[in-house]
């Protein structure tokens, strides 16, 4: 076995160097361009911000209150339903509401209805972490290992489908809205599908592979909070069942802010509103499920129309206004006080 032998430095000999090598990298040798900052330079980045953000949130605000927008806030006129929905042991009770709205003009183009909450914050680490994105992509994962707890199994072992806190709290209320003309009550025609993004229908959810949904989630079961299972979320289109439901999808879309809105569903341009939604009395007809009493919360009803820069929110062409107006009065701050420093430069000059 070898062993290493060290042997002390001579006397006389220079110690070690701790000098960086000599190459252009390490003595800093490298080509650079520093750029020379001017007067004229700083003055006209100033003002040309300043223009370009004035001109772009002039365009957005502009364009954000062109958008048509009706609000009706539902949270009072169910009170009954409300009650009702308070006590855990109803959750099997049907509770239904109507609430009547009139629009004094038409609103045309796409019109699009949202469900809007209140003081409902998504935005808890724990919240957010609660689910399981393997399960929601088909996987047969073990989602005891998962974030989903205590949303994840139930007593006797079976396994939620699907998992977590997010789920488990969906927004369940059902909407139909219903148009008085001539005496006669017509019911628009709204869609539920094709709300999604195309990266979330076809990537980010998918459901199990099998010969019938039903099948492939024989074995688990729903939420606790639901009053079915994920396999009949719509009934109506297979397309639209399971994990790749276009309403759990966005619900799975977590907001940052305690108040906001989900798109539910456009209205189908046929027959009376192929134009839109005319003039006249409507009625939103309400199936009553989710209680937002014991968190202080309110529900809102939302149609509105959207323009190129999205719909009816003013903040980003505010944020553009207020950063313009910081940019150019502060390019007038700095041509006041070069012009006088350089008057009193000419005066010494002078002396």
């Amino acid at each position: 076995m070898k062993s290493k032998t060290s042997f002390p430095p001579q006397e006389g000999a220079a110690p070690p160097s701790r000098c960086p090598d000599n190459t252009a990298f390490k003595q800093q040798r490298l080509p650079a361009w520093k750029p020379q900052l001017t007067i004229a330079s700083v003055l006209s980045s100033f003002f040309l911000t300043g223009a370009f953000c004035l001109t772009v949130g002039v365009c957005l605000v502009l364009s954000a209150n062109s958008v048509r927008e009706i609000q009706v806030d539902y949270s009072d006129k169910c009170s009954d339903c409300s009650k009702l929905r308070e006590n855990s042991s109803n959750w099997n009770k049907e509770c239904h509401c109507s609430v009547n709205f009139t629009l004094k003009e038409d609103i045309l183009g796409d019109v699009f209805m949202y469900y809007g909450l209140q003081n409902f914050y998504q935005n808890h680490r724990r919240y957010m972490m609660s689910r399981s994105d393997a399960q929601l992509l088909g996987r047969n994962v073990n989602i005891q290992r998962s974030y989903c707890a205590p949303f994840s199994t139930y007593g006797n072992g079976t396994p939620m489908a699907p998992c977590g806190a997010i789920a488990n709290s969906m927004f369940n209320d059902t909407i139909d809205l219903f148009y008085n003309h001539n005496s006669s009550v017509i019911q628009v025609p709204l869609l539920k599908t094709g709300n999604s993004w195309w990266t979330d229908k076809n990537v980010k959810f998918r459901n199990p592979e099998s010969y019938n949904l039903s099948s492939a989630f024989a074995g688990t079961a729903r939420p606790p909070y639901w009053q079915k299972p994920v396999y009949l979320l719509d009934e109506e289109d297979e397309r639209n069942n399971g994990y790749v439901n276009d309403d759990f999808i966005i619900w799975m879309r977590v907001s940052a802010f305690a108040t906001f809105r989900n798109l539910y569903r456009r209205v189908r341009r046929i027959r009376h509103f192929a134009e839109g939604l005319p003039a006249g009395n409507y009625t939103f007809h309400i199936s009553y499920n989710f209680p937002v009493t014991r968190f202080k919360g309110r529900k809102h009803v939302i149609l509105s129309t959207v323009v190129w820069s999205g719909g009816s929110n003013p903040f980003l062409g505010i944020a553009y206004l207020v950063s313009g107006t910081a940019a150019t009065l502060s390019g007038f701050v700095i041509t006041g006080i070069h012009l006088k420093l350089r008057k009193k430069k000419t005066y010494f000059q002078k002396q």
